[in-house]
């Protein structure tokens, strides 16, 4: 599931850094961040009721975060500090999940020696850089950080963060390092 919906926010993401760049508009800019919002928000609530609750836990925030964009972008919110400090959570969210993938879980207690949360390498680089794009997000809000640069951001993360993991898992079965 998750890595469906790692599909769909990039339908987001991409459209989300034009945006930013001054290629579009903030009512259809709303519209994808609601309807990827539910989706994501559903997703996470899907996560969690099958047994990853782990998993479930970035969906929900990135999935509100997209529902508090939606309506800023919808009702035409002039002042999105509000937006940015959502995104400063889900930014400390992202850098604790970048930590645990870097470092591995707790012990499981199974014989096997195995950790809660396995060490992968490209996840902890993808919080890693969903961290930075979330703080940049605020910085925009608070007027401290170019859109542009936000913009090509969103752009580049869309390929790196969102599309290669995904694709690279469900088509070859591993992720890029």
């Amino acid at each position: 599931m998750t890595l469906a919906i790692l599909i769909l926010i990039s339908i987001m993401w991409l459209p989300a850094g034009l945006f930013f760049l001054g290629y579009g508009e903030a009512k259809t800019a709303g519209f994808l961040c609601a309807v990827v919002g539910i989706l994501t928000v559903a997703g996470g609530f899907f996560n969690a009721a099958t047994g990853d609750a782990f998993g479930a836990g970035a969906l929900l925030v990135f999935g509100v975060l997209y529902l508090q964009t939606a309506h800023a972008f919808l009702s035409g919110a002039e002042d999105l500090r509000t937006v940015g400090n959502g995104a400063l959570l889900v930014a400390i969210v992202c850098a604790i999940y970048a930590y645990i993938y870097a470092t591995g879980g707790a012990p499981s207690g199974k014989p096997d020696g195995s950790l809660l949360v396995a060490k992968v390498p490209y996840l902890s680089f993808m919080f890693t850089t969903f961290t930075a794009i979330c703080l940049m997000v605020t910085g925009v809000t608070y007027g401290k950080v170019s859109g542009k640069l936000l913009g090509v951001t969103f752009i580049i993360l869309t390929f790196t963060g969102l599309l290669a993991p995904a694709i690279g898992l469900l088509a070859y079965g591993k992720l890029p390092f």
